[in-house]
């Protein structure tokens, strides 16, 4: 099963692990249609934050790697990073963040921001790439998937 697009030519970003995203936002956003820019924007920086910071622990020797592109009705970004990674969450439905985390908790706000704002969330195995999708016309599947 092919959980994400094929295509032979991906746009691709790369930068050295910094919080100043606001170009790099700017330039996944060119692809989207102006009216989910703010949802999504929230969606990306959320990511693109997870990757630098939790991933790469804002090392500037280390890169967050993007591709992204339009295909068959969806818009997709891939963000990688060079950390050791985390556990990603399993299949099971149990394990999503099915209510917004208590306001003093550390942890879970950006995993269910994820999953309300993108109709597809694929970890790796190794939790060091997340793969993002909208769909254009149907809602899919909110489940992660394993790759």
């Amino acid at each position: 099963m092919v959980l994400s697009p094929v295509k032979s030519e991906w746009d691709k970003v790369s930068f050295s692990s910094t919080l100043f995203l606001c170009p790099i936002v700017d330039r996944l956003l060119s692809i989207v249609p102006g009216k989910w820019h703010a949802e999504i924007r929230l969606g990306l920086q959320e990511a693109l934050v997870n990757a630098a910071k939790h991933g790469n622990n804002l090392d500037p020797h280390k890169q967050v790697n993007v591709r992204f592109c339009f295909e068959e009705g969806a818009y997709w970004w891939i963000i990688s990073d060079e950390g050791s990674g985390f556990q990603p969450p399993e299949r099971n439905r149990q394990e999503l963040p099915g209510n917004l985390p208590h306001v003093e908790s550390e942890s879970g706000r950006g995993m269910f921001l994820l999953h309300q704002i993108f109709d597809r969330v694929v970890w790796n195995r190794q939790g060091t790439e997340i793969s993002l999708c909208k769909q254009l016309y149907a809602q899919i599947d909110r489940e992660p998937l394993l790759l």
